[in-house]
């Protein structure tokens, strides 16, 4: 009898632990979708040259690193490098193709495919971090992308050895 009492006591709790319990913000297909406007809106204001529309989506203490070994910017720094460029008009356009994200809690991360007139195929990594209920990129990394059979090749170029 003892097993039954506590099996209802705990049944007739989990109503209330369920009703107590914080509700979720928003399905895992929902985050992926504004996650999705984030990245896209974050792009499209990169090729239209707005400074404060590229870095607004930027949390205050995120690093960016370019595709150059010596491109590792804090927000500010990054900032400071984009400033002249869009202040010329001149951005820079990364279509993205194909984007991959996992969300949990708080935090995603994602992989992205992207396209470049100037560069091809590249792919950027990052991680969002929620605050205040708004998505904000807290890291992003670009790279090119190099097919295996062509590594060698390159890599002696950047050693300086081709």
């Amino acid at each position: 009898m003892r097993a039954h009492a506590r099996l209802l006591a705990v049944l007739a709790a989990v109503p209330l632990a369920l009703a107590c319990r914080s509700p979720s913000t928003a399905s895992e297909a929902d985050e992926r979708a504004a996650i999705d406007r984030v990245l896209d809106g974050w792009h499209a204001a990169a090729a239209r040259a707005d400074l404060d529309g590229y870095l607004g989506v930027m949390d205050e203490d995120a690093v960016y690193l370019g595709t150059d070994a010596t491109e590792r910017w804090t927000q500010p720094q990054f900032r400071a490098f984009c400033a002249p460029y869009f202040a010329e008009g001149r951005g820079w356009k990364y279509e993205p193709r194909e984007r991959h994200v996992v969300v949990e809690g708080d935090l995603a991360w994602f992989d992205e495919h992207l396209v470049n007139d100037k560069y091809g195929d590249c792919r950027g990594t990052g991680v969002l971090r929620r605050r205040d209920r708004e998505w904000k990129l807290a890291h992003y990394s670009l790279t090119f992308l190099i097919p295996n059979e062509r590594a060698r090749a390159v890599i002696e170029l950047v050693r300086g050895k081709s």
